[in-house]
């Protein structure tokens, strides 16, 4: 959410860092402020009618002590509580509505952010590694995971529909290795491992910016009124919320292992075959809060602990910094992480770094107090450390041989008990 002070003192420049977004953004803003004087005069009148309304209470408790008639100041404080309650009932709905509309309205892009509209204006960053050349033509990871054994595509259809896969065996397996060796390697960078519920209420979705705005992608236990998260950061950056945090406990490195539930609403026709766009799937997560003047450093810092994965795995990746229209509705700055698949020919995504500074923060009531007694909101970070069903198809597609088998990656041996992976 962002700050009011500021959409109050600089909308235009507001509505401007909104349009580089999307054309329907800086209405937003106008609405908003229309509200909010209507909210503020609401409570500026509601004031004085309190405070009136205290002055004849004492009054008429005065006359009643000295036997005077107070019939006249009784009738003026029934029309005075009458008033009051239309106009706290009035206030009620303005504030609620201008609470929905603060929550529709994303945050704003960081300076250094590139302006464009959509991932063709991404700008790339660096690259790491050199794609492996083939003495052959090299199969998509699909092809490899079925003529293994370990990617069973029809069994999962039968037993949940489209976009969801039944991994087997050494595929089963290689899933596990990856979310250890993950967690594994963030535990030594310091992050702390947490294990938290993959259902929440729907003031934690709304904390992290998924609700209202991305309603039709969640899956919903309606009788329960409980979201299944399509993200580990959800519950992880919302353990904070409605909390004020010491400044010594800061910066927060936490990192999860969860499985993830996207309905994929807008992704009809893509990636069709395969395991890149799942309704569920495996991700180790990362999330800092820290402190306003440290967030890009940690980005960074973030950034990189998502790299060493693939570093470790020798996995070629690219580092692209999103545009203004291709960015998260909560982020303020965002780098994909996008690993090499050789049937593809092109990098894809395997993980998104994301800077929220305070955005997250205001939505869940999270400061920390400082050094002067202040209460200060802090900033979140959040990045997939990877997604685990994309890292296993860059691995089977990057390390596959001509007689259908896998290498398995160095970095991965010991937590598999194996070098390579051969038909079942």
């Amino acid at each position: 959410m962002l700050d009011i002070e500021l959409i109050r003192k600089k909308p235009d420049w507001v509505k401007e860092r909104l349009k580089t977004r999307g054309e329907e953004y800086p209405p937003l803003v106008d609405n908003v402020l229309i509200l909010d004087e209507e909210r503020r005069s609401l409570i500026r009148e509601l004031e004085g009618l309190r405070s009136e309304r205290n002055r004849i209470s004492k009054e008429i408790g005065s006359m009643k002590k000295q036997g005077a008639d107070t019939t006249a100041l009784e009738v003026q404080m029934k029309k005075l509580k009458e008033r009051i309650e239309e106009l706290e009932h009035k206030l009620s709905i303005v504030e609620r509505d201008h609470k929905n509309l603060m929550l529709r309205i994303p945050n704003l892009p960081h300076s250094s952010v590139p302006v464009g509209e959509d991932e063709k204006d991404n700008v790339e960053v660096r690259r790491w590694g050199i794609p492996k050349e083939f003495g052959f033509e090299p199969k998509p990871h699909w092809e490899i995971g079925e003529r293994l054994g370990i990617l069973d595509f029809e069994r999962g259809v039968k037993l949940s529909g489209s976009r969801f896969t039944v991994l087997k065996g050494m595929g089963a397996k290689l899933e596990r290795a990856l979310i250890n060796f993950m967690l594994d390697m963030h535990a030594k960078k310091g992050y702390v491992e947490v294990l938290p519920p993959h259902l929440v209420k729907p003031q934690v979705l709304e904390g992290t910016g998924q609700l209202p705005k991305f309603e039709e992608e969640l899956y919903k236990c309606e009788r329960d009124e409980l979201y299944l998260i399509p993200t580990a950061e959800v519950p992880l950056t919302n353990l904070f919320r409605d909390e004020i945090l010491r400044e010594d406990q800061l910066p927060i490195y936490l990192t999860s292992y969860t499985p993830c539930y996207r309905r994929e609403a807008g992704a009809y026709g893509k990636d069709i075959r395969g395991i890149i766009r799942q309704h569920q799937f495996n991700k180790v997560e990362l999330v800092k809060i820290v402190k306003p003047e440290d967030s890009y450093r940690e980005l960074e810092g973030l950034t990189s602990d998502a790299e060493d994965i693939l570093k470790a795995l020798e996995l070629p990746y690219r580092v692209v910094l999103l545009c203004t229209g291709d960015m998260g509705f909560s982020s303020a700055k965002t780098y994909d992480i996008e690993v090499w698949f050789p049937s593809q020919g092109r990098y894809r995504e395997v993980s998104s770094c994301s800077n929220c500074e305070d955005f997250q923060a205001r939505r869940m009531n999270t400061r920390y107090k400082d050094q002067k007694g202040r209460n200060i909101y802090v900033h979140t970070l959040n990045g997939s450390a990877l997604a685990i069903g994309r890292t296993l198809a860059a691995i089977l597609e990057n390390y596959q041989r001509e007689d259908g088998s896998v290498i398995v990656p160095h970095a991965l041996r010991d937590y598999l008990k194996a070098d390579i992976i051969k038909p079942e």
